[in-house]
């Protein structure tokens, strides 16, 4: 689960970045959401931090201390869509270790790696 701030935007920045589709959601009256989300079948969730329960942001904290492998089928178009919904490059798209591999963190500060091995 990645705990954001600004969950509603960070919703439709996840579909515009990755494709990713809403799979449920809930949201409270204050207008903070938990989303699950997917992408090529790889699930994860997404959710306005909570202090009081110790779910801190990486704004909050300062930066992350994960970051997310995400496994696509072309990972040129999937890092470029992401830069181009407003993910900042940290590594372009190259091959290296065995794999086809970029990195972008997005506006929240999680890190994902875009990318698929090679055959």
């Amino acid at each position: 689960m990645l705990s954001v701030r600004r969950g509603t935007q960070a919703v439709s920045f996840y579909k515009a970045a990755f494709g990713a589709v809403e799979v449920f959601r809930v949201e409270d009256p204050d207008g903070a959401v938990v989303s699950r989300m997917s992408v090529e079948g790889a699930d994860f969730w997404v959710a306005d931090e909570s202090p009081e329960h110790a779910n801190f942001s990486p704004e909050s904290l300062g930066g992350g201390t994960v970051r997310l492998i995400l496994t696509v089928s072309d990972p040129d178009a999937a890092f470029d869509r992401a830069v181009a919904a407003g993910a900042r490059v940290v590594v372009p798209v190259e091959d290296n270790y065995g794999w086809r591999l970029g990195r972008v963190v997005d506006p929240y500060g999680h890190h994902w790696e875009i990318g698929k091995p090679l055959a």
